[in-house]
């Protein structure tokens, strides 16, 4: 079960990387694949919570009521802060390749 909290920080990762390299390339003229890549963002952070849900649920039914104790603090202030900086690097992303494309205006 350990595995699913490296692969939680993993996704994490990914999640926060994808949106990084899409803003990295937004001069890039032939970078038509951001779309792509903010969905694959948003997808790699809600599995990586998922994970974690799973993780705490397993403790639940081994009935690990320290561990669960002891980490669910942890677990829901570090799950928050994955989905807002991924939702605001994914809304920059998105307000910058549309802002020129005239769908905001």
């Amino acid at each position: 079960m350990g595995l699913l909290n490296l692969g939680s920080l993993g996704l994490g990762l990914v999640a926060w990387i994808l949106a990084i390299v899409n803003l990295i390339n937004y001069r890039n003229k032939n970078n038509n694949n951001w779309a792509i890549r903010a969905v694959l963002s948003l997808s790699a952070c809600a599995t990586a919570i998922y994970f974690q849900m799973i993780y705490s649920n397993y403790l639940v039914k081994i009935e690990d009521w320290s561990a669960l104790m002891d980490t669910a603090g942890a677990v829901n202030f570090v799950a928050g802060v994955l989905l807002a900086v991924t939702v605001l690097l994914n809304g920059i992303t998105l307000v910058i390749y549309t802002k020129n494309s005239g769908e905001f205006n």
